[in-house]
């Protein structure tokens, strides 16, 4: 079954949280993932907030955006009870799409090392692994 993708949108926020925490993805409310920083994030062009739907059922997510060098996938979330459908791989390409449409040539992802449903789709998506990158991060807290 085919199942629609559209932008979201600041009106679906809480929709998007809900699955994010169903498929296990670290949710920060009070830093990067408050409603206020995703509401700036909401706004800039780019950046894309992608949704799949079952009827009026957010089922997937996923947010393509760019660093202006580069195009980052972020948030790959597909409901738990739709997943081994190839829908990854569709909101994959759906942001990839966008991404390419700002020009750009190189598109990455950064998935946390438990997280074997995001590798495994992100691997059928043609990305390769870098063993050569350790990821370091400076935070102004552990919220953020």
């Amino acid at each position: 079954m085919k199942y629609p993708i559209r932008n979201l949108d600041i009106s679906d926020y809480d929709e998007m949280v809900s699955l994010w925490q169903q498929s296990g993805l670290q949710y920060r409310p009070y830093g990067r993932d408050s409603r206020e920083s995703l509401a700036r994030e909401f706004k800039r062009k780019e950046t894309c907030f992608l949704g799949m739907y079952d009827g009026k059922k957010l089922i997937g997510t996923i947010i393509g955006t760019s660093d202006g060098r580069r195009g980052w996938i972020n948030r790959l979330a597909v409901d738990p009870d739709y997943r081994g459908r190839g829908l990854a791989g569709e909101l994959i390409a759906a942001a990839e799409e966008f991404l390419c449409s700002l020009g750009l040539k190189i598109i990455a992802a950064l998935v946390e090392d438990w997280n074997a449903a995001s590798m495994s789709a992100i691997t059928k998506a043609n990305y390769l692994m870098d063993d050569g990158v350790i990821y370091y991060s400076k935070r102004e807290s552990k919220d953020t």
